[in-house]
């Protein structure tokens, strides 16, 4: 019975590619433009995951062309995210990518 090569199937880990991408070798960073539900038709889009290279105020100026309001907001855990009034998922996607910030790795969650 000891000839027999028998490998017992070890318990499946379906986290284990995320852990792994967590680490740091290869990981791609994807910007988060989020949508949250304020009161009756207002809402409020949050830009989340730029580098830190990059100037929110300059991006926050240019963002406001689409007749919106905005401001930069440091949060603890994610860091510094840009807030802008209204439903701007759209405007600030196709702006991210025109303006070369950001090729294609952008999430855009909400509704």
């Amino acid at each position: 019975m000891s000839d027999l090569d028998i490998q017992i199937p070890t318990a499946f880990d379906p986290f284990a590619d995320a852990n792994a991408e967590d680490s740091g070798a290869g990981t791609k960073e994807y910007v988060h433009i989020r949508i949250q539900q304020r009161n009756g038709r207002k809402s409020l889009t949050t830009v989340q995951g730029l580098k830190k290279e990059f100037s929110y105020n300059k991006i926050l100026k240019d963002l406001k062309e689409f007749c919106c309001n905005g401001t930069v907001v440091q949060d603890p855990e994610l860091g510094q995210v840009i807030q802008l009034q209204g439903d701007q998922r759209k405007n600030v996607s196709t702006f991210l990518v025109q303006a070369g910030i950001v090729k294609d790795n952008i999430k855009i969650h909400g509704f």
